[in-house]
């Protein structure tokens, strides 16, 4: 593997699922594999889940890591070419990623969708150019289109938990104040097309994701429909992905909050959400309180996924 930037490189799901076990049973066993290597990962937005777990497999595995939040403490950054560069930013990608290349081994770059421009978000722009100049293996840690790393951590937890051979999955959109990117839920319907479950995803009129992340998913306008029968329930806000309406916010309805009545329909489902989540709008507190809530075996899953990802990155050389 070169890059990561999709669920699909990893090959199948049982390979998938040997790395994750190996490095689960092994944590510490591959430190000579990153001794003296060094680990950039750059941020253009926020982090907690991210930042954490991927430091944190980095150093399972020997390496050095350096942390750049471009937003603090660097120079303002321009990422367009043909711009007068005669604003407030000091710098161009197309020099910084090479000399970020040039102090490390490794590098992770998160970067969300601006929810302006489509076209250029699903280009993914930001990730390509550091693919493309930096000279070094590069990973996701969530771009304008996929959350990969976020997605495997997802798979793992499912496989860890299911009681069939092909459970039933229901992502679904939940309200949310703000608009947020379809990363997470672009990722996430690829990753269960990537495991071949039984994959239903139920959210509003003009809320329907990209064809070619949701495959072959059921896809409905009724939530209650969607969660009857369900074994996983995945509750996720995104912004209208597609047309004049691309980025915005058309939906705030209430009724689609997973709450206890909600999972009552479900065949007794686990609860997943990638985090943070927005209490009593995403998901009530009794849900994601209560017994089948998984919410924090997934994140601590993440240090999982994002270790055998990065071995795989180390064991390429």
């Amino acid at each position: 593997m070169e890059h990561f930037t999709s669920i699909k490189q990893l090959g199948s799901l049982h390979e998938a699922m040997e790395a994750a076990k190996y490095v689960k049973e092994h944590p510490f066993a591959d430190q000579e594999l990153g001794h003296n290597r060094t680990l950039l990962m750059v941020f253009f937005n926020n982090s907690l889940r991210t930042r954490l777990s991927t430091q944190k497999a980095a150093m399972n595995l020997g390496m050095n890591v350096i942390v750049l939040d471009v937003n603090q403490g660097a120079w303002k950054l321009e990422t367009e070419r043909g711009v007068v560069m005669d604003g407030d930013k000091s710098e161009h990608l197309l020099e910084a990623i090479p000399v970020m290349g040039c102090y490390c081994d490794i590098i992770g770059v998160r970067s969300f969708a601006g929810l302006t421009d489509r076209e250029r978000d699903y280009g993914e722009e930001v990730l390509n150019q550091f693919i493309r100049y930096s000279g070094k293996p590069v990973f996701s840690m969530e771009a304008a289109t996929r959350h990969p790393l976020q997605t495997y951590a997802d798979i793992i937890t499912i496989e860890e938990h299911r009681t069939k051979a092909r459970p039933k999955v229901v992502m679904t959109w939940a309200p949310h104040p703000k608009a947020l990117p379809q990363a997470v839920p672009n990722s996430f319907a690829e990753g269960m097309e990537f495991a071949g479950y039984d994959f239903v995803i139920a959210n509003p009129e003009g809320y329907d994701l990209p064809k070619e992340f949701t495959g072959n998913a059921v896809v409905t306008h009724d939530q209650d429909e969607a969660l009857r029968g369900a074994d996983f329930v995945y509750a996720k806000n995104w912004s209208v992905p597609d047309g004049p309406d691309y980025g915005k916010v058309l939906c705030r309805d209430r009724s689609w909050t997973v709450t206890a009545e909600k999972m009552a329909l479900t065949d007794n489902a686990f609860f997943m959400h990638c985090l943070p989540v927005r209490r009593n709008m995403i998901v009530s507190d009794e849900v994601i309180e209560g017994p089948r809530s998984l919410v924090i075996p997934e994140a601590a899953n993440r240090v999982v996924s994002a270790q055998a990802v990065l071995k795989q990155l180390l064991e390429r050389d």
